[in-house]
């Protein structure tokens, strides 16, 4: 005979506290809800009922939207970012420019070849050398 058996729900309370800072932790930006849900294992309509709940700023039925002038001064600082990644490009072109001149007049005024050479044979320093172990 088999015993009639069922699952359990475990319904888990969490105390105001807890959901207190769990709101705050979205509100400080470190977190986003899909975040929060994930690190917690917390329904995401659960938290967004602690939100509207408990934030100070955030009501049912009201989006949080970014403020234009963050959004220009992101832009702000994207573009001088590109522009002082460019001066380092820049200056990465400089640089190579002046060395390939620099092997240019090694081989032409010394006739000292610097780019290798795949034709040439190897030089003699190259062989495999055999140790001799031995104690004295």
């Amino acid at each position: 005979m088999k015993a009639n058996l069922r699952a359990l729900k475990k319904q888990r309370t969490f105390s105001d506290d807890f959901k207190r800072e769990i709101v705050s932790l979205f509100e400080s930006g470190k977190f986003s809800v899909l975040q929060l849900e994930k690190l917690y294992g917390i329904a995401n309509a659960v938290i967004y009922n602690w939100i509207y709940k408990f934030s100070t700023f955030n009501e049912k039925g009201i989006r949080i939207v970014e403020m234009k002038t963050s959004s220009t001064n992101k832009v702000k600082e994207l573009e001088q970012k590109i522009k002082q990644l460019e001066q380092i490009v820049g200056q990465k072109q400089i640089q190579i420019d002046f060395l390939e001149k620099m092997i240019d007049l090694a081989k032409d005024e010394l006739d000292i070849d610097v780019k290798k050479n795949y034709s040439t044979p190897p030089s003699s320093g190259s062989a495999s050398t055999v140790k001799t172990g031995g104690l004295r």
